[in-house]
């Protein structure tokens, strides 16, 4: 598979003041511009994220899908809020509105705080082993000639067919995660896996472990998708000043209770994802080329937060790294989000892509 580029949809610029009013948390205008950007830029693919308090997911994945040509939305998605019954035929809608562009991005649910928002009251096993379920009830819908019933132990249902169907027969199914429990499912489930921005050695741990139950499992091995949020300047010394001005302006909106009211869990993380960026970062600031952990602490891990930092050149050198341990799926999105993907298509994905091209030629004439 080739070597593709993931970046994430904002749903307004988080500006204030008299231009935003109205506009809080969705700006229609400001995520057409954004799509369009991704798009135009050559990005190949954005997530569309998933929180109990953000504008429903759904449609936005459907705004972004009608408001551009080829960019595929991956549609994070939680399976305790919606029946995978009616999840699988909107999911296999929206495909056929996106053209079969669209992919999914399954949430077990790393925070009980934030689960329990939504009522959802399953420990984090239990949730890994819906996830499990639920993604076997999307498939078994999908590529059902008649209807189909299910007993399991989270959903029964009886005689269910739907007339919608993905337009390529499945819809691409990621799951994520640094637990136990996600490698199980991610290995014997996930058509990609998604892991967020670890040090090479770690991120290869991982990759292994995924793949060790794929091989159990007798599956191919999920596509590998890795997570940063890269700092670029024309110099790395220009990069690093800038990254240290974003480090403060990371802290300052840690201290603003207001701005992450929706956000915000006490104390340490409970996810393993968010323990590991913190753990790492205890062990050393910057590691490999150019990986940089003081946005993990200074957000206490809420999320992909690592950065890679230098010159496009250094950053698209980075990102080779990782695609030399097994990594297919480049995921890069910044903290000042819209500014930076611009500066992404033009200055880091080229040159990724040229030397990609450029291996593949040698390799072709050896």
């Amino acid at each position: 598979m080739p070597v593709e580029f993931i970046s994430a949809v904002h749903t307004d610029s988080g500006a204030s003041g008299p231009a935003a009013a109205g506009r809080t948390g969705f700006d229609p205008h400001y995520l057409r511009r954004y799509a369009r950007a991704l798009d135009d830029g050559g990005f190949d693919h954005t997530l569309v994220a998933y929180h109990s308090a953000s504008p429903d997911a759904f449609q936005v994945a459907q705004f972004v899908a009608t408001h551009t040509e080829r960019i595929r939305p991956i549609l994070a998605h939680r399976p305790g809020v919606v029946f995978p019954t009616h999840a699988a035929r909107a999911l296999a809608t929206l495909d056929q509105i996106s053209d079969g562009r669209l992919s999914l991005h399954i949430i077990s649910g790393g925070s009980d705080e934030e689960q329990r928002r939504e009522g959802d009251y399953l420990n984090k096993t239990e949730r890994y082993e819906r996830s499990d379920e639920y993604i076997q009830i999307l498939r078994k819908v999908w590529t059902a000639e008649g209807p189909v019933s299910h007993d399991g132990k989270y959903f029964t249902f009886e005689g269910y067919y739907s007339d919608v169907k993905p337009v390529h027969g499945l819809i691409p199914v990621s799951v994520g995660g640094s637990s136990q429990d996600a490698y199980r499912v991610g290995g014997q489930q996930g058509d990609i896996f998604g892991l967020w921005g670890e040090p090479l050695k770690e991120t290869a741990e991982q990759i292994a472990a995924v793949n060790a139950v794929a091989d159990a499992a007798g599956r191919p091995h999920p596509r590998i998708w890795v997570s940063f949020r890269p700092i670029i300047a024309p110099t790395d010394e220009l990069a690093w000043e800038k990254a240290h001005r974003t480090l403060g302006v990371l802290k300052n909106q840690a201290k603003n209770t207001e701005l992450l009211r929706h956000y915000r869990t006490t104390g340490r993380p409970a996810n393993v994802g968010s323990q590991r960026l913190l753990d790492i970062a205890e062990r050393g600031e910057v590691q490999d080329r150019c990986l940089w952990t003081a946005p993990a602490v200074a957000t206490n891990a809420a999320g992909a937060s690592t950065a890679l930092v230098g010159s496009p050149e250094t950053v698209a050198k980075a990102l080779l790294d990782y695609v030399d341990i097994g990594c297919d799926l480049l995921s890069i999105r910044g903290y000042d989000p819209l500014n930076d993907a611009i500066d992404y298509a033009r200055h880091v994905v080229p040159l990724v892509r040229q030397e990609l091209a450029h291996r593949a030629a040698a390799s072709q004439a050896a």
